[in-house]
C-alpha cells in the first residue's frame, strides 16, 4: 500500500469513527416538554465569552461540538434549553462552548461567526441559531442571507461579525479549542465535560442526548 493510500484510509477510518461515537451517544429521546418560553430564550442571563451562566454557579458543563453535527443539533434543540430553564437560569449550572470544525467549510464559517459575536458576548445566541436553520452537511446552507438572520436575531451586526471572524484572536481561539479536544481525548460530537466549577472535569458518559442523559450526573455534583 502507498504511503499516499494508507493516509486516504486512515482519514476515512478516522471520520467513520467520530460518525459512529456521534451516533452511539445519539440513545433514546427524552419525551419531556419544552416550553416555547424556554426554547431558544437567553435573555437575562449572563453571558462572558465562551461562558453562559454565573461564573458563581457550582458546576460547570463544557461542550465540544460542531455546529454542522446533526447530534449537536438534537442536543440543542430538545436538551439545551432543559439545562437553561432548570440549571442555568437559577444558577446552578455555567455552560462553556468549545467548537470543532472538522465536518468541513460550513463548519468553519458558522463556528467563526459565532466566535466573533464572543466578542459582544453573544456567542451563545449565535450557536442557538445556527442550530435552529442548519442545513445538510456541507450543502452550502451557511450563507451571508443565513448569517443576517442569525445576527439579526442575536441584535448583532451582521457586517462586523463577518469582519470579524479571520481575525487572528479568533483563529486562536480555533486552536485552544482543539488542543482541549485533544487533551480531552475527543473522538466526536458532541462530547461534554463536567464537575464543579474550578475543578476537575469528568468525560460524561451518556447514554442519550435528552435531559434524562445528563440530570443525574448534574443532580450528583449539586447535592455533593
Amino acid at each position: 500500500m502507498t504511503r499516499q493510500r494508507l493516509i486516504a484510509v486512515l482519514a476515512a477510518a478516522t471520520a467513520l469513527a467520530a460518525v459512529l461515537v456521534g451516533a452511539s451517544q445519539l440513545g433514546a429521546r427524552d419525551s419531556e416538554p419544552v416550553t416555547e418560553a424556554a426554547k431558544g430564550s437567553l435573555a437575562g442571563i449572563p453571558q462572558r465569552g465562551l461562558s453562559l451562566g454565573s461564573p458563581d454557579a457550582p458546576v460547570t458543563l463544557v461542550e465540544y461540538a460542531d455546529l454542522q453535527c446533526p447530534y449537536c443539533a438534537e442536543w440543542a434543540v430538545r436538551t439545551f434549553p432543559v439545562l437553561v430553564r432548570d440549571y442555568v437560569r437559577t444558577g446552578k449550572l455555567r455552560i462553556v462552548f468549545h467548537g470543532l470544525a472538522f465536518l468541513g467549510p460550513d463548519s468553519d464559517t458558522a463556528l467563526r461567526t459565532a466566535l466573533a459575536a464572543s466578542r459582544e458576548n453573544k456567542l451563545w445566541d449565535v450557536v442557538e441559531g445556527f442550530y435552529r436553520h442548519q442545513g445538510g452537511e456541507n450543502s452550502g446552507w451557511v450563507t451571508d442571507k443565513l448569517i443576517d438572520e442569525v445576527a439579526a436575531e442575536a441584535g448583532l451586526d451582521a457586517d462586523q461579525l463577518r469582519g470579524q471572524r479571520d481575525e487572528s484572536w479568533v483563529s486562536a481561539e480555533l486552536r485552544r479549542a482543539a488542543a482541549a479536544a485533544n487533551a480531552a481525548g475527543v473522538q466526536g460530537t458532541p462530547t461534554f465535560q463536567l464537575g464543579r466549577t474550578g475543578g476537575k472535569l469528568e468525560r460524561l458518559k451518556l447514554t442519550s442526548l435528552g435531559p434524562e442523559g445528563m440530570r443525574p450526573a448534574i443532580d450528583a455534583l449539586l447535592r455533593g
